[in-house]
């Protein structure tokens, strides 16, 4: 029975983990959202507004591109004004990629899409199911095998 909820758990985890999955959400969240935010540029915008500013190599592993991808990404949203790069005080070499304002209202926009995009598709679930499963997601994060 144990192993039968891990393996339940672990293809939902699949699913959900999938990089065609990710790609479908961010086109539909990213919708009329203006040129430079779409599919491609949503994860660095995302991994910009949970770390701060990093360089684009040490983004390259979170968005799931190498370091010139994400560069190329980066360049669309400097010149959409989402983001500036910056010298990296620890090394002078390199630049660190950085929310503007504008970034950090494009990256509320799209939380704010987000979580009513979830909160729709909980709306048929009983009363307090959807509170219990953020609640228990929550702890599995924390303190599951991701943690």
């Amino acid at each position: 029975m144990e192993n039968e909820v891990g393996h339940e758990i672990a293809d939902a985890l699949g699913l959900l983990l999938r990089r065609t999955t990710r790609t479908q959400l961010h086109k539909q969240l990213t919708e009329g959202m203006g040129e430079a935010v779409d599919e491609l540029t949503y994860p660095v915008l995302s991994a910009l507004a949970r770390t701060g500013p990093r360089s684009a190599a040490d983004l390259a592993p979170d968005v799931g591109v190498d370091r010139s991808g994400v560069t190329r990404r980066a360049s669309r949203l400097e010149a959409a004004g989402l983001i500036h790069r910056e010298a990296d005080p620890d090394d002078r070499r390199a630049h660190l990629l950085v929310l503007t304002e504008q970034g950090q209202r494009a990256v509320e926009e799209l939380r704010a899409r987000l979580a009513a995009h979830i909160m729709a598709s909980l709306s048929s679930w009983p009363p307090g199911e959807a509170e219990a499963f953020a609640q228990h997601l929550r702890r599995f994060t924390v303190e599951g095998p991701f943690a």
